[in-house]
């Protein structure tokens, strides 16, 4: 029987229509996300249900529920409340010890605000504690806020208000705020700390089709030092010592002219310094033709012609953790400036299958400060505890000041393809592409004097010593040398064809052998002496999907004495070799992932995605919450998966070492891996870890299992290793409306 949206299953009933009132027996009716069974039940006009003899659960078994609260007499309020009498709790037919004296149930569809319920335990360090508890305000359809508050007997406390805010097809936000008292032991004990630690979140979406031209972003992440360390938060932040923020604001208009303002922030809590971008511009024009005609027909060399235009203006501060925003930031430890680029590019076609490219840069530089260096003094200078005896004096000189300087360049370039075809065998073509270039390049010396940018000192020994007034500014200084270079590369692209069944057209599969291979170096004919440079080679390629492979190299045409350095003769002359290695470099980097859809176990069926099934009923706030928090919901629609990342660095360079040029050797290793199986379809193990290659062990490892209880679910974590050593049991009701009906068991990393 179904009546304003509300459906009753009974054995018998008895329904006046007349006076809609009715008496029912036997009876089970669904609320929001719970279920009422009534012996006896009497409906009243206004949809106000009495019952006789009654339980209320979230169990949807109808004969048996696994649990549900007893009561003799409860009154059902449409749309608002389900209050009872004294209830106790059964669970599986069986009565337990926990009584109410009376039962208060939320019966509204939608966010209610209410009470959060907080989770307690004991710390060794900081004492009985309650977490997690405080309050949640539904505000409106479009915003909501949550306030959760930590205290611990000891004197440790903290507060985290949430805020939530999302428009469909406009925008949406999250903004979090953390603020925590850490007292960890007692005052007369060694380790004893007490700090007061922070952290803010904010993160912004605008929809792309709310304004199509403009766009506005934030991801804010400001931690202090120790708010990782001592309060609980994802693995991923609490393995990480760098944290990045951005705001930025980009528009365009006609697709043409482009604005971006950004402002940006990266902190290492490791070393405390912060280094702040408050804000940065950046405009830029597209290519554009001055010289192209309107209908012409035929178009003339010079119509290709065109010119870009970009500017990037910055403020910047690098500070530390402790000074951030205090007026000794805003005094002493602000800088900005700003950089003007105008290229101007003329590309010519040259017997058809060459092209000839020209091209002016024009650059320039403004600074907020430059410097003076003055000749050497014979003094001594006292700074703290270091004293210094005889020292070059550099002054910051406040004051707007900009350079430019410019440039010219031309090169040719082609490309050859080789073929070799085969008509038998598991290769049936392979294809080398060559990318070849020859270019010249000059730019005049802007150190003279009748530019004004650079200046000259007197070192220890009385030398004069050249350097750049704009050395410390944020975009540099123009080149304090002549360069008239030849510059030439070698590009390198290797393909072959095998067969495949797959392709129903050609037959054929195309696979990539070396996707770049690229040789450059130059011959500058202004230098006086080591003429060409270092001659660079660098490469890269995939072997299969998820593995690739990296190379980078410098070789030296000009030999080295016994300590290394390089003088101007050619290694040819001194070793009959052509070329000396300077240093080198390999990565490899692999990730893969595999389960049962890739082995074929689920032909036929849909694709899921990476995040929890979305219950069909879910509101937008529960879709949000499961996108935003996939690690907090368990997906029980992949039946396994294993997932690997490993990578692999290694580096050969040469280091100065007491005047020494000695060869150094770094290998870097990383790997990680997780997984996820259902034991039955009950039973889900997941784990994630990785290894430690300096220390020779694992990685901050997570154990989880969980056990689907129908209407209850149980879940168990193990951090076995690590400062974040703890283990976590709880079984609680799946409906969220009893959320806090659970047993909760835990011992954690701060009651080692």
């Amino acid at each position: 029987f179904t009546q304003a949206g509300q459906t009753f299953k009974s054995k018998t009933m008895t329904y006046n229509f007349d006076t809609q009132k009715g008496i029912i027996s036997s009876v089970i009716t669904e609320d929001d996300q719970g279920f009422l069974h009534g012996q006896q039940v009497k409906k009243l006009k206004d949809n106000t249900v009495n019952i006789f003899h009654g339980s209320y659960t979230t169990c949807n078994l109808e004969e048996h529920p696994h649990y549900g609260f007893k009561f003799n007499k409860a009154r059902v309020i449409p749309d608002s409340k389900i209050v009872t009498g004294p209830a106790y709790l059964e669970i599986e037919g069986m009565p337990t010890p926990l009584a109410l004296p009376f039962g208060f149930f939320p019966n509204k569809s939608g966010q209610t605000s209410g009470i959060v319920i907080p989770t307690y335990g004991e710390s060794n360090t900081r004492g009985f504690f309650l977490e997690n508890g405080g309050y949640y305000w539904a505000i409106n359809d479009y915003m909501d806020l949550q306030v959760l508050a930590d205290v611990y007997s000891r004197g440790s406390w903290g507060v985290k208000p949430r805020y939530r805010y999302k428009k469909r097809y406009r925008y949406g936000g999250d903004f979090n705020l953390g603020y925590a008292q850490n007292i960890v032991g007692t005052k007369d004990s060694p380790d004893y700390s007490d700090t007061r630690d922070f952290r803010i979140r904010w993160s912004h979406q605008q929809d792309p089709k709310a304004r199509p031209n403009s766009t506005f972003t934030a991801n804010v992440n400001i931690v202090s030092s120790n708010y990782v360390k001592y309060n609980v938060v994802s693995a991923e932040d609490y393995l990480s010592n760098e944290f990045q923020s951005s705001v930025a604001y980009q528009r365009n208009w006609n697709s043409q002219y482009f604005l971006t303002l950004n402002a940006s922030h990266r902190q290492n809590t490791k070393t405390h310094v912060v280094d702040m971008t408050l804000p940065e511009l950046n405009f830029s024009v597209n290519r554009f033709y001055p010289l192209r005609r309107e209908g012409s027909s035929k178009k003339k060399f010079y119509e290709d012609l065109s010119v870009t235009y970009s500017t990037n203006a910055r403020n910047t501060a690098s500070t530390s953790d402790s000074t951030i925003f205090t007026q000794t930031m805003w005094d002493n430890e602000m800088q900005w400036g700003a950089v003007h680029k105008i290229p101007i590019a003329l590309p010519i076609k040259v017997l058809q299958f060459f092209t000839l490219s020209n091209s002016i840069n024009f650059t320039d530089r403004m600074a907020s400060q430059t410097i003076r260096i003055r000749d050497w003094v014979n003094d001594t200078l006292f700074s703290g505890n270091d004293t210094i005896i005889g020292f070059n004096k550099k002054d910051t000189i406040p004051g707007f000041r900009n350079a430019y300087d410019y440039s010219l360049s031309t090169s040719l370039s082609t490309k050859l393809f080789g073929m070799a075809r085969f008509k038998k065998g598991p290769v049936r073509a392979i294809r080398h592409v060559l990318t070849p270039s020859l270019g010249f390049s000059y730019t005049p010396d802007f150190s003279m004097d009748s530019y004004g940018y650079y200046g000259n000192y007197l070192d220890k020994d009385g030398n004069e010593v050249q350097y750049s007034q704009f050395k410390e500014s944020l975009f540099g200084s123009p080149p304090g040398q002549k360069s008239g270079s030849i510059t030439f590369s070698l590009g390198n692209n290797l393909e072959m064809k095998i067969p495949s069944r797959k392709d129903t057209i050609t037959g054929l599969r195309k696979v990539v052998l070396i996707e770049s291979f690229n040789i450059s170096g130059s011959y500058n004919l202004a230098a006086d002496s080591l003429k060409m440079s270092m001659i660079s080679m660098s490469g890269r390629t995939t072997l299969w999907k998820g593995f690739s492979i990296q190379y980078n190299s410098l070789w030296d045409p000009y030999a080295a004495d016994s300590a290394g350095y390089r003088y101007n003769k050619y290694e040819w002359d001194i070793n009959r070799k052509l070329l000396r290695i300077d240093n080198t470099s390999w990565r490899l980097s692999m990730s893969y992932s595999i389960s049962d859809k890739e082995l074929g176990k689920n032909k036929g069926k849909k694709e899921t995605e990476s995040t929890p099934e979305t219950p069909p009923n879910a509101t937008e706030a529960e879709m949000d919450e499961i996108e935003n928090n996939p690690d907090d919901f368990v997906d029980w629609k992949i039946p396994w998966s294993l997932s690997l990342n490993y990578n692999f660095t290694y580096t050969n360079k040469f280091n100065y070492i007491n005047y020494m040029k000695v060869p150094t050797e770094t290998i870097v290793q990383t790997l990680g891996f997780s997984g996820q199986v259902n034991i039955t379809p009950k039973w889900k193990f997941t784990f994630n870890s990785g290894w430690d290659f300096t220390q020779n062990k694992l990685s901050y490892t997570s154990i989880n299992l969980y056990r689907d209880l129908h209407c209850w679910e149980m879940r168990f974590s193990w951090i076995p290793t690590g400062a974040r050593q703890s283990w976590n049991f709880s079984i609680n009701v799946k409906a969220s409306i009893l959320q806090d009906l659970k047993l909760n068991k835990k011992k954690d990393f701060r009651d080692i």
